[in-house]
């Protein structure tokens, strides 16, 4: 039962996660995107030869055409519904971890998130869990508590003083990437009760993942508080299928019997009475034992890396050969905790004198427009102005282009945008100015204002489209 429910909730985070990239494909890789993956092919194939197909593992060095673009998507999208109905399950599912690893590669600055690579990870677990039962269960286990041990010790290994003296969450309502309207009460607890949480959540991360490894009530009691944890973050935090999924990998620390009394009884009628436990052939059990043993020794080297220590070389060299795959990754979140929420908006003009702004979906502009919810979409561009935010613009090309297809009026990209303040003629001028961001307080709140922010000067200068060149300038 475990094992039948947790596959066909991964059909689901599977779905979320090929329809929320196919709705921005076009817009973020497509021929007239931000960063079109033709232009990887062209540059990465003549860079590295047939060692490419290694490397970078995509379908798309075949075909990166728009169709193409669409065709992995919507694929995946038909092969996660196969896989949430049971249809041809271990087929969809070698198939969905191929064409997500392709968009992974082929989303290049707007797929290196670790959800993209968690994603990956659980996939292929979930594939083994389809063959072998019980080596899977142990190995999604250890996937659980490796993603959250070290986010617990990553706030500890950074020496962020605002992680060890407790005040994270007195700033990280605010900082986060996509706040949710619940995030605004939350910043407004007494910052005793907020520290009171950030020791929870040190409690959650770093004490409770041993528990994953103990007898059944004990394990129940941290698959209790993990998804507490990731139930208020899902409140007041936008981050996509990402809670979902760790909440979803909460399920292999239960047993059929635990199910049997949680459930309801006319859902737990419908489910297989007894999990498949017909024990696999010998090449079989022998294959899934291999590639276990290959995720635990990589991901114990990932670990090793990550707390400053030097693994051997020969597992260093394992490791590095299937990198490219994303069958281990290492993970850690929040590591340094932002006090400051620096916004990027981006403004057009005709003239160079009056100035209008764009509008995003998600991220803060209009100070009157709530944070709104998300889940389980994931908003890439808005995310990437987040992290600009953080960064030298110099140094980020995936941004300059934004500007270029602005001055555009490229359609593809301005679908990703809430609103275009020159939807007759694109603006002869484009810049962007940089704002300090925060919650309004109750006052403002009342009125109307959920935000309230303080110029800090221009993020980038004025440009314009070269229209022999079309390039900015």
């Amino acid at each position: 039962m475990v094992s039948f429910l947790f596959l066909r909730g991964f059909g689901l985070i599977y779905l979320a996660a090929f329809l929320s990239f196919a709705v921005q494909a076009q817009g973020l890789i497509g021929s007239h995107g931000i960063l079109p993956v033709t232009e990887l092919v062209e540059a990465v194939g003549a860079s590295l030869g047939r060692s490419r197909f290694w490397l970078m593992p995509m379908v798309f060095w075949w075909n990166s055409s728009d169709l193409a673009i669409k065709a992995v998507c919507w694929t995946g999208v038909g092969l996660s519904l196969l896989l949430t109905c049971n249809l041809l399950p271990r087929l969809a599912l070698l198939l969905l971890y191929v064409l997500y690893l392709s968009l992974l590669y082929a989303g290049q600055t707007f797929m290196t998130y670790q959800w993209d690579t968690f994603l990956l990870e659980g996939g292929f677990l979930a594939l083994l869990l389809s063959f072998a039962r019980m080596p899977g269960i142990w190995l999604l286990r250890w996937l659980l508590f490796r993603f959250m041990f070290m986010s617990g010790m990553v706030k500890l290994l950074s020496g962020d003083p605002n992680w060890w003296n407790l005040s994270a969450l007195s700033y990280h309502f605010l900082t986060q990437p996509l706040p949710t309207p619940v995030a605004w009460y939350a910043a407004q607890l007494p910052a005793a009760a907020l520290r009171f949480a950030t020791g929870a959540v040190f409690f959650i991360e770093l004490v409770l993942p041993f528990l994953i490894f103990c007898p059944r009530r004990a394990r129940f009691c941290a698959a209790f508080g993990i998804l507490l944890l990731e139930a208020c973050i899902l409140l007041t935090g936008n981050y996509n299928w990402f809670n979902i999924q760790t909440m979803l990998l909460c399920l292999p620390l239960f047993d059929d019997a635990a199910l049997r009394w949680l459930l309801p009884v006319r859902l737990h009628r419908l489910l297989p009475v007894t999990a498949d436990t017909a024990l696999p052939d010998r090449l079989r059990r022998l294959a899934v034992g291999a590639l276990a043993l290959l995720i635990v020794l990589c991901s114990l080297v990932e670990m090793d890396t990550r707390f400053g220590g030097d693994p051997p070389a020969a597992a260093q060299s394992i490791d590095r050969f299937i990198e490219p795959l994303r069958i281990v990754s290492s993970y850690g979140l929040f590591s340094i905790m932002t006090t400051k929420r620096g916004e990027i908006v981006i403004e057009g003009s005709y003239d160079g004198s009056e100035w209008h702004e764009y509008e995003f979906r998600y991220k803060p502009g209009d100070l009157a427009r709530p944070p709104p919810w998300n889940i389980p979409h994931q908003p890439r561009l808005d995310w990437q102005m987040w992290f600009a935010a953080l960064d030298d613009p110099r140094g980020l090309p995936w941004f300059w282009r934004l500007l270029q297809r602005l001055l555009e009026n490229e359609p593809t990209v301005i679908a990703l945008l809430e609103k275009n303040p020159f939807p007759d003629k694109p603006p002869v001028y484009i810049r962007a100015w940089f704002y300090d961001y925060g919650f309004s307080d109750a006052a403002a709140k009342a009125r109307g204002m959920w935000w309230q922010r303080q110029s800090l000067g221009p993020y980038s200068p004025v440009v314009q489209l070269n229209a022999q060149h079309k390039q900015l300038q």
